[in-house]
């Protein structure tokens, strides 16, 4: 049974206005290992140090609304255990800022003490739980969350190819972990309805795009299992469902589908992430595998593929591009144009992102023995400069002022 909530007001994502909004790169895979070194973007990027100065200047820039995560790993150290001093004083000033938080309750890695990952059986209830324990302590002043960033990419990292814990490999690990994943954010948006029934959902997914020379049948394959993330947690996963018995095959019981289809629930918002110059791959006729820019076309066709599948409010959750000031310029003026011209079309586009704010590390970083600098990959408004004490500067772009005008004009009602 999908669960249905009755706001006693207009939910603020249907004002009429679009938002526009910032993100805070927040990916967080404490566990360390030979050859893997923990990565936590707050820690890597200064965040935990420059937090008050890094929302302020989110709110200067125009920003009515942040994509911000709790590091899950840090609040709750131990089973039960919470830790909000520091959450505590950076939802506070959010609230005297009047930003809008879109929270990240999962983005990627868990605490150290659930052994196996997401393949502990006890993974859905511990995120459920962090997540019900966020909601309580911070009812009245965080209403908006992301039960979990990018279930596609989590699974894909983390059951596909191995390169995250725990390390799975193939279509079974995949399936695996997105079966996992599901749990938990049925559990997470479940418990924190119970304790906020006002509270709205955004749901994130990774956008994926394809082209070129793909054997037949494997591109239509890809573009079905893109949406298995939001089609399991929606019970949309029915007889007539096409990747239903591919499911099967690599695990997932009928048990596990009545259970998705019992518990089903629906987000609010459908958040959709797309960036110009990778988020298409491109194969070629030897089957090498490359990105390939795409442009405001490829924007379009993703938001128009969510919009006509899911029929639920869009918010563009993450878009940037890394290069030049002006590249990045460039990008910005292109993508709000085409937002507020598929809003004029009537596309119940809501939202839209720059992300990151300021420059993150490449996830790379994690494999590499290198300094971090070597990672930081500049695609904000902000650029990160570290200064000769250590200290990540951030050295603002013409992006910041172009960013304030662009929000000012077309973030009315």
């Amino acid at each position: 049974m999908t669960t249905v909530r009755t706001p006693a007001v207009i939910p603020w994502f249907q004002d009429g206005r679009l938002h526009f909004a910032v993100g805070i790169e927040d990916t967080f895979v404490p566990q360390e290992g030979i050859g893997r070194r923990k990565l936590d973007e707050y820690e890597l990027t200064q965040h935990y140090q420059h937090w008050k100065e890094d929302l302020s200047r989110a709110a200067d820039a125009g920003a009515d609304t942040v994509r911000w995560g709790i590091p899950w790993y840090l609040v709750e150290p131990a089973p039960g255990r919470f830790r909000w001093e520091w959450t505590d004083r950076v939802v506070g000033h959010l609230g005297s800022l009047g930003l809008r938080c879109v929270v990240d309750l999962m983005h990627y890695g868990t605490p150290l003490w659930l052994d196996n990952e997401f393949l502990n059986h006890r993974y859905p209830e511990a995120v459920a739980a962090y997540a019900a324990a966020a909601a309580e302590r911070y009812r009245g002043a965080l209403d908006c969350w992301t039960p979990l960033n990018e279930p596609l990419i989590n699974a894909i990292y983390c059951g596909e190819k191995g390169t995250w814990p725990p390390y799975l490999r193939g279509e079974d690990g995949f399936v695996k972990i997105l079966t996992q994943l599901g749990k938990g954010i049925v559990m997470t948006q479940r418990r924190v309805a119970e304790i906020q029934p006002e509270a709205t959902f955004v749901h994130v997914d990774a956008g994926f795009r394809w082209s070129g020379a793909w054997p037949t049948g494997e591109r239509a394959h890809l573009e079905e299992r893109r949406f298995l993330g939001l089609d399991l947690v929606m019970g949309r996963v029915t007889e007539r469902h096409p990747l239903r018995g591919h499911l099967i095959a690599h695990g997932l019981t009928e048990q596990d589908l009545a259970w998705f289809t019992g518990q089903a629930v629906t987000p609010d918002v459908i958040g959709v992430n797309y960036y110009p110059a990778f988020t298409t791959v491109h194969r070629d006729a030897d089957g090498a595998l490359t990105p390939q820019e795409a442009g405001t076309q490829g924007l379009v066709d993703l938001l128009d593929a969510y919009a006509s599948r899911y029929g639920l409010p869009l918010f563009l959750t993450e878009t940037s591009r890394g290069g030049t000031v002006e590249e990045r310029l460039a990008w910005l003026e292109e993508s709000v144009a085409t937002a507020v011209r598929l809003r004029a079309e009537g596309m119940p586009l809501v939202g839209y992102t720059w992300f990151p704010f300021f420059a993150l590390v490449d996830w790379l970083y994690r494999e590499s023995t290198e300094p971090v600098d070597r990672w930081l990959v500049q695609m904000g408004l902000y650029d990160l400069v570290r200064d000769a004490d250590s200290t990540l500067l951030r050295a603002p772009t013409a992006l910041v002022d172009r960013f304030r005008a662009l929000a000012a004009e077309h973030g009315t009602a």
